[in-house]
């Protein structure tokens, strides 16, 4: 158990510094992130590609996202997902 932890920790890696986000405040960063994960998840899927290679954008946004802000994996709907926008981008 220990050992899984000391692993976990030791393999830890945050997002990498974004110069199209210099501010210290990251939300836009964050919903860019989430936006470029489903576009590319999106776009290998129609391509019938590995979808894997889009994991870099879904651990970056989970990395700088709010984990109040849960809700950004299952927004699905266009409603919900313009209130985010709304909410994010003011």
């Amino acid at each position: 158990m220990a050992e899984d932890i000391q692993t976990k920790i030791k393999n830890y890696q945050t997002a990498p510094f974004d110069s199209r986000f210099p501010n210290q405040n990251q939300t836009r960063n964050c919903w860019q992130n989430y936006l470029d994960f489903h576009r590319c998840e999106k776009a290998m899927t129609a391509k019938g590609g590995d979808v894997s290679v889009c994991e870099w954008y879904r651990r970056v946004y989970k990395s700088l996202c709010p984990i109040s802000w849960g809700t950004l994996t299952t927004c699905r709907s266009s409603q919900a997902r313009n209130q985010i926008r709304t909410t994010v981008l003011t």
